[in-house]
């Protein structure tokens, strides 16, 4: 069967041909239908992110998928049934945090990310999994559910961040999202449904198309060239949350200044080493003196992802068809990866219900 990889030597994806799993007991076989590719994917290729599996030359890519039960291999599941797979498995048969189902809150040591680090992904044209990993999702929006796994990440640090604010009434009216990306974007329609005010920073001229999704969405565009992340408090509002999905390392300590007091950041962008100058103790002040948190977060579990799919399919109709320009075969696989084309998000797909 086909699969989109990365050979350890290259630095560009190709079609490979691989035999086809057969599950084992208590996995399912799952079709594939669709991949979306994100940063991470670009970041997987160039090795500035994850490992290959242990003693694999060449790595299958892709962790954002859904496809439908091809075997239900006497689980719960049946033929037909439209799935999306997790990302993290346990190393080994399983540890405390599998049991728990809180693979996301794992340790570097416990876990595999399958199309990230150490794991073989779903770029394939079928894959195998264990049932306690895929989730179930409704038909009706199976073209687009391999945006559940994005979502999830945003459902999660959402979720952690109202947390941090449980030990008091917080009652939040303004969101921003630092970076207008594919998960930016879902992200702020997430947010939109629970917040008043909404706010996107971003670095593109008009015209864009993600600025026009964030404009339909409700949202203000707001372009960092001009006003600085610093400076939102002071040119829009105080923010209650921000959420940065940028990777840019300055944001974590900027984010600080544009919070309103009792505010929380969640930091989700996975930045290189950098080492620069900030005022620490300013930042350290203003955190005890106005009740500020910064939370970090990765990855997802499955409550997320079901969370997820409910979001998807409460998007407004438009929403899915706006992101996703570039759909491609595997056969146009260098084509998909060409990150030069403006591209808001990619898929790769291999098949169809």
């Amino acid at each position: 069967m086909r699969a989109v990889a990365v050979h350890e030597d290259e630095d560009r994806p190709r079609v490979i041909r691989i035999p086809k799993p057969e599950p084992a007991p208590g996995e399912v076989l799952v079709k594939i239908l669709r991949v979306g590719i994100d940063g991470t994917d670009h970041h997987v290729i160039e090795g500035r992110h994850g490992e290959f599996p242990e003693d694999a030359s060449t790595f299958v890519l892709g962790h954002e998928a859904v496809g439908v039960v091809a075997d239900a291999n006497g689980t719960e599941f049946a033929a037909g049934d439209v799935v999306v797979p997790t990302v993290r498995r346990p190393v080994g048969a399983s540890n405390e945090y599998a049991e728990r189902n809180e693979l996301d809150m794992a340790p570097a040591d416990a876990y595999v990310e399958c199309g990230i680090s150490g794991a073989q992904g779903f770029m394939a044209e079928y894959v195998t999994a264990p049932a306690e990993y895929l989730v179930p999702v409704p038909r009706s929006i199976a073209e687009y559910a391999f945006l559940v796994e994005p979502i999830s990440n945003a459902e999660k640090a959402i979720d952690h961040a109202f947390a941090s604010r449980s030990a008091f009434e917080w009652t939040p009216e303004c969101a921003t999202v630092l970076g207008n990306g594919p998960l930016g974007l879902l992200t702020l329609a997430v947010l939109e449904r629970r917040f008043q005010r909404t706010y996107c920073v971003g670095r593109r001229d008009r015209p864009d198309p993600t600025i026009d999704v964030i404009e339909r969405l409700g949202a203000t565009y707001v372009d960092s060239r001009e006003t600085a992340v610093s400076d939102l408090a002071d040119e829009y509002e105080p923010m209650d949350l921000v959420y940065e999905a940028t990777g840019y390392a300055k944001h974590a300590f900027e984010t600080v200044d544009a919070l309103a007091p009792n505010g929380v950041g969640a930091l989700l962008g996975i930045p290189e080493a950098w080492t620069f100058d900030v005022d620490g103790g300013r930042l350290h002040r203003d955190l005890v003196m106005e009740n500020k948190a910064l939370i970090g977060s990765v990855n997802s579990s499955v409550p997320h992802f079901e969370a997820a799919i409910e979001s998807l399919d409460s998007f407004p109709e438009w929403l899915p068809e706006a992101l996703i320009t570039g759909v491609y075969s595997p056969t146009s696989v260098e084509e998909a990866f060409d990150g030069d084309r403006g591209d808001v998000k990619v898929v790769v797909e291999f098949d169809c219900l």
